[in-house]
């Protein structure tokens, strides 16, 4: 894997879904899907945004997850320590919270009125220490910084140490992916 670097597979910043920290999640979802159209199509779709703030620097990420969790505010109190969603609970249990704190109780039309206005800041995801990757690391520093931590995207920050891309664990899935295959068909 060291025949690979991050900037090989990653995603440079002028073609990902980047908004403002100000900017309200339906300012960030026109942001994705417009990502999304735009992106080559050929490769594995767009599933986060990035967040920027005034100074054009980028200081959180939005997933899917965070979306989601943006429309129904009580999950901000329920799970306040990241680690809580690794913990494996049960299918009982989980189905107990949703009752218990009546999680998505009303209308899906009225779930959505009271989210779609929230701004982005209020409920973006900080990058950890370990989400960055520098763009000349070797595919193997990648692959293991994904595993270890876990993420689904790294940061990419070039020699200044400003942020010039994404790396996606499905860019990286579908470069090892292409590989094995190779490998199979040379035996």
């Amino acid at each position: 894997m060291k025949n690979f670097t991050v900037l090989d597979l990653m995603v440079p910043l002028s073609e990902y879904a980047v908004v403002s920290e100000d900017a309200t999640l339906y300012e960030a979802i026109l942001a994705l899907e417009k990502a999304q159209e735009d992106f080559d199509q050929t490769r594995y779709r767009h599933r986060a945004i990035l967040v920027c703030d005034q100074e054009k620097e980028i200081v959180g990420k939005l997933s899917q997850l965070d979306v989601l969790k943006a429309l129904e505010p009580k999950y901000s109190e329920l799970l306040t320590d990241g680690a809580t969603r690794h913990l494996g609970f049960s299918t009982k249990y989980i189905q107990g919270m949703l009752e218990q704190f009546s999680l998505w109780s009303g209308p899906m039309t009225d779930i959505c009125r009271k989210g779609i206005d929230r701004k982005v800041k209020d409920f973006m995801y900080a990058p950890s220490a370990g989400e960055y990757i520098q763009q000349d690391a070797s595919l193997d520093i990648a692959i293991h910084q994904l595993i270890v931590g876990c993420h689904q995207s790294l940061l990419v920050k070039n020699d200044h140490g400003e942020i010039v891309g994404i790396l996606r664990l499905t860019d990286v899935f579908a470069a090892v992916f292409h590989k094995l295959k190779e490998c199979k068909l040379d035996e």
